[in-house]
């Protein structure tokens, strides 16, 4: 295998690793939230706050938690003939069936990156020069040149009416961090085939 790809797969489990042991803790937030919110509602007002964040930090403990699942190969998987199978012949279909992940994934991002351009005001068909736009923005004139590219942010419907745009961005980088995670599962398998162990 070229060094390359080795330094890349190590770089993606570090990194994945590292942003999926956070995540972990992620859990402790939303018991405390949703604490919070039994609490409140039994000895104060209810908050009005509590389940939208209850449903935000579980969909970053989800979705920074896959890459770091996959990583550890602890997703579910059907193991009926697969478990019986040799390493190498698990490489191989392995490597076939990741490339359907991967098509998957793009497309999930593909649409999450048209989601979050669109609760940053972008309501046009091609959000990649949005994305340029916001970028050189920031780069040439700070924080105020960017937020003068944003048009009308998109709010929730509810009472509360948090910016959509952080949980957004978080299922974004998640499933971003998901298709470098895969790619390196693909090379992983690619070098298992070829009797090389990463």
């Amino acid at each position: 295998m070229p060094r390359a790809v080795l330094r890349y797969i190590r770089w993606v489990d570090a990194m994945n690793r590292f942003i999926g042991r956070i995540a972990m803790y992620l859990i402790f937030v939303l018991v405390g939230v949703l604490l919070w919110s039994s609490i409140s509602k039994v000895a104060f007002l209810p908050s009005m706050w509590t389940l939208e964040t209850a449903q935000f930090v579980m969909v970053a403990y989800y979705v920074l938690g896959g890459p770091y699942s996959i990583q550890m190969g602890s997703n579910v998987r059907m193991d009926l003939f697969y478990g019986g199978w040799t390493p190498k012949q698990k490489a191989w279909m392995d490597a076939f069936t990741v490339l359907f992940l991967m098509f998957y994934l793009g497309v999930l991002l593909y649409g999450a990156m048209g989601s979050l351009a669109y609760s940053l005001g972008y309501f046009g068909m091609k959000p990649w020069e949005f994305y340029g736009d916001l970028v050189a923005a920031f780069f040439t004139g700070g924080p105020a040149a960017a937020g003068e590219v944003t048009g009308y942010m998109e709010r929730s419907s509810t009472a509360w009416r948090p910016f959509m745009w952080p949980v957004k961005l978080i299922l974004s980088l998640g499933v971003f961090l998901m298709m470098l995670q895969v790619l390196a599962e693909f090379f992983r398998d690619i070098a298992r085939i070829r009797g090389v162990e990463v």
